[in-house]
């Protein structure tokens, strides 16, 4: 999309997105729209979930540096055997849902993938449904489509594999106090950090094609990490966790030169090579958890991932094992 094409919102977030006060009438100028039209785009950027600062005789800014994604620097920054792969890779401001637009295009060509990003969703999703909270430059919302030839033997893990591959391009930026929880989330100091979803169209022992979807807090800010806890959930993102000047551009190109990597390994040598780093970062091993998925409930002690994949839980009815569902920590022991 030109700029001449991006809704003025997007336009607005761009020019403020060095973190620096603007005046309206210079942000007027050069949008060239009215006084009038800068304001209500600053109150859409503020519904959209965006802190912006408005101080009269200073202008309009955003709190933080919230730099606007970039495809051709995210292509530019890929290690090379990502590039080859990644035939496309479109960033969007505002969408219903990256995977979704993915799942709804034509397959890639085995062996390679596509790329979606966006800045904002209207219809972010996490597992079964839930809302996922994302303002623009707080956040980074990926999904990468992904072509295997043959159906994997160890398709059903692959949220584990993705795991490693996130927590490994987060390594690489300095962060290393990222831990994985069963089966699908990213933490740091047990809040979360970001989550994956996964979705596949498939034809028996045939080709199967993927789509990847991860929703990563970059820069939140105190007051909507205040909001989402006060939901329920217990957030965190980048700058909490130590990266406060990390490049959003960085971070994405990292995960998806690490997405690539790691899914020409999982295709050739299937899960085995991702285990012992899932099981080093597993941050419910040891630990009381209550498991509820399509069976039930049940409760006991994490004892970690077998050689597939599933949740071990050790229970007064013996070792269990999942292959599906959602796990809390309890707070009885």
């Amino acid at each position: 999309m030109s700029e001449a094409q991006e809704p003025l919102v997007a336009r607005l977030f761009a020019k403020m997105a060095d973190g620096k006060f603007h005046s309206g009438e210079a942000l007027a100028a050069e949008l060239a729209v009215s006084r009038s039209a800068v304001w209500k785009a600053a109150g859409a950027l503020r519904e959209l979930g965006a802190t912006v600062h408005a101080v009269r005789n200073r202008g309009y800014r955003l709190p933080g540096a919230a730099e606007s994604l970039d495809g051709g620097r995210i292509r530019a920054m890929l290690v090379e055997a990502a590039r080859e792969r990644v035939r496309q890779l479109d960033t969007a401001w505002m969408v219903g849902s990256t995977n979704t637009l993915l799942m709804d295009r034509a397959n890639p060509p085995v062996g390679s993938s596509e790329v979606l990003l966006a800045e904002y969703q209207t219809a972010g999703r996490g597992r079964r449904g839930r809302n996922w909270v994302a303002p623009p430059g707080g956040s980074i919302c990926l999904s990468i489509s992904w072509m295997f030839g043959d159906m994997p033997r160890d398709l059903g893990a692959l949220g584990l594999v993705v795991g490693v591959c996130a927590l490994r391009a987060l390594n690489r930026l300095g962060l290393d106090r990222v831990r994985l929880k069963w089966p699908n989330d990213l933490l740091v100091d047990d809040r979360k950090l970001g989550g994956i979803l996964i979705e596949m169209r498939a034809e028996s022992a045939g080709p199967a094609c993927v789509v990847i979807g991860i929703g990563l807090n970059v820069a939140l800010g105190g007051p909507l990490l205040e909001k989402i806890a006060a939901m329920g959930l217990a957030p965190t993102d980048l700058a909490t966790a130590g990266l406060k000047e990390v490049s959003r551009n960085e971070v994405a190109a990292g995960l998806i030169s690490s997405f690539v990597q790691g899914l020409l390994e999982f295709e050739r040598d299937g899960l085995k090579p991702f285990v012992r780093q899932w099981m080093d970062a597993d941050a419910l091993r040891g630990r009381p958890v209550t498991v509820t998925g399509a069976e039930g409930e049940a409760k006991g002690v994490a004892r970690g991932i077998d050689l597939d994949g599933a949740l071990l839980v050790e229970t007064p009815q013996g070792l269990l094992r999942f292959i599906s569902g959602d796990v809390s920590v309890r707070a009885d022991t």
